[in-house]
């Protein structure tokens, strides 16, 4: 099967309130020859604000954020929409994709109104990650990679720094298109030096298959990083499944403890096992492609432990319900923002044909779709969309409202609870960065000027 290696720059760090202004991607064969490549670029959605750091790291300067060239970020995820449907079915790999880039476009695709939210991972999709893919090399093989270290001794698994150190020359660490091709060479690289390493890493990209390992309750090494250090390896064995969550798989640390010593504990001493160190569950995301492997060395008292664990399900269902206890998800005091609501349950048949009307239809037609959905969420992306890019389809009243909205935004105040950029959080940004002495004083003094557009901007709109 293809690949298709792809990676964005974005307005920040967060799915939820940043977005894409740059996706690049490359499409190879198996054999990582390529076969075509592609680097898109869009404007700066009308309601956020730029992370400063974002735009110095990156170097992209602030007046392309509105070049009108460039299609807008609606625009922006119908282009990459028909480029996914185009290049299906492909491996869509990245550099911290699966935890970073595919969040990133995900929420691009659903505050958008694109009708498939996943779509690469559908139409025969699958995804992967290089870098636990590295991670993998780094507990496996680690005599076959140079592996950059920092001035403190401490080995970095950044891109820019694992590329170059393993003969990628010429990267631009911070343009989308010089990742992509860093990444290339990385997979390659693991690829041609441990070919059986790949296709096990491979094989996890199939959910099922990382299911059919973990259920025979047979010792098994999940590798990753475990908190601040460098990535290692757990050996355990299935513990059970979440409740309301079959995707969300417990892995038995078979290290930590002799499951043995705790079919007869109470409640409270199960409690406190859960709390000790090492934690006694892991959770595995079975679609999230874990790096999880055959053990290279399994101990009688591994196997032997996994057999006590297989044999006693009332024990797992115990540790299961205190795992879903001392993690249960906090019900937030507040209405969420609709960017946070992306998984608050499917749309309805007639909401899914409206999506797919919306995206071929004009703004007219469109305004008149968005007051036909039944999904709160879908009406209200829908109304934001029309005040983004039909401003003149709104009444008088609706354009005030969107504008004492996007002012509201920009102006809001309680860093503890406003997660997406505002006014204050960018200048104080400018100026730690301008204190730091590592940022040209140039590029800081466009980002300020057109930060403080935005400023002006809101007063203007009151």
């Amino acid at each position: 099967m293809n690949f298709a290696f792809f990676d964005l720059e974005t307005t920040g760090t967060s799915p939820a309130f940043d977005h894409p202004l740059q996706f690049a991607a490359i499409l190879t064969d198996a054999d990582f020859q390529e076969i075509e490549r592609v680097n898109l670029r869009c404007r700066l959605a009308p309601h956020v604000i730029p992370s400063p750091q974002a735009l110095a790291v990156t170097g992209v300067r602030p007046h392309q954020l509105v070049d009108p060239e460039l299609p807008s970020l609606f625009e922006f995820a119908q282009d990459l929409t028909a480029l996914v449907a185009r290049w299906s079915p492909a491996i869509w790999t990245g550099f911290n994709s699966i935890r970073f880039d595919e969040e990133m476009l995900r929420q691009m695709f659903y505050q958008n109104l694109q009708p498939e939210i996943f779509a690469t991972q559908f139409h025969g999709n699958s995804r992967f990650d290089i870098m636990t893919a590295v991670f993998a090399m780094f507990q496996r093989h680690p005599d076959l990679f140079n592996w950059p270290v920092d001035e403190t001794g401490r080995v970095r698994f950044k891109l820019e720094r694992l590329a170059p150190e393993n003969g990628f020359a010429g990267h631009n660490a911070h343009d989308a298109l010089g990742d992509v091709e860093a990444t290339i060479h990385m997979a390659r690289l693991i690829a041609e030096r441990t070919p059986d390493l790949w296709k096990l890493l491979l094989a996890n990209r199939d959910k099922g298959h990382v299911r059919a390992q973990l259920e025979p309750y047979a010792p098994l090494e999940l590798i990753g990083r475990f908190g601040a250090g460098p990535p290692k390896a757990i050996m355990g064995c299935l513990c059970g499944y979440a409740d309301k969550n079959p995707n969300q798989a417990y892995l038995f640390d078979l290290d930590a403890v002799d499951p043995q010593d705790l079919i007869n504990a109470s409640d409270a001493d199960l409690m406190a096992a859960m709390d000790s160190e090492p934690r006694l569950l892991r959770s595995i995301s079975v679609n999230k492609v874990p790096v999880l492997l055959p053990p290279v060395t399994v101990t009688d008292e591994h196997r032997r432990r996994a057999r006590v664990l297989a044999e006693a399900p009332e024990l797992r269902r115990r540790l299961i319900t205190a795992m879903t206890a001392r993690y249960a998800t906090v019900i937030p005091a507040e209405p969420q923002p609709v960017e946070e609501q992306i998984f608050n349950g499917f749309y309805d048949w007639n909401d899914k044909a409206g999506l797919k009307e919306f995206q071929g239809a004009d703004w007219g037609r469109r305004q008149e779709i968005v007051a036909e959905f039944q999904d709160a969420r879908l009406r209200q992306l829908g109304r934001r969309l029309l005040a983004f890019y039909a401003p003149k389809l709104l009444s008088e009243r609706g354009q005030r409202q969107y504008s004492d909205w996007r002012r509201g935004r920009w102006d809001a105040t309680g860093e503890d609870k406003v997660k997406w950029m505002t006014l204050v959080k960018a200048r104080q940004a400018i100026s730690k960065m301008r204190g730091s002495g590592l940022y040209e004083s140039e590029m800081l003094v466009e980002i300020e000027n057109f930060i403080d557009d935005f400023g002006g901007a809101a007063v203007g709109q009151g």
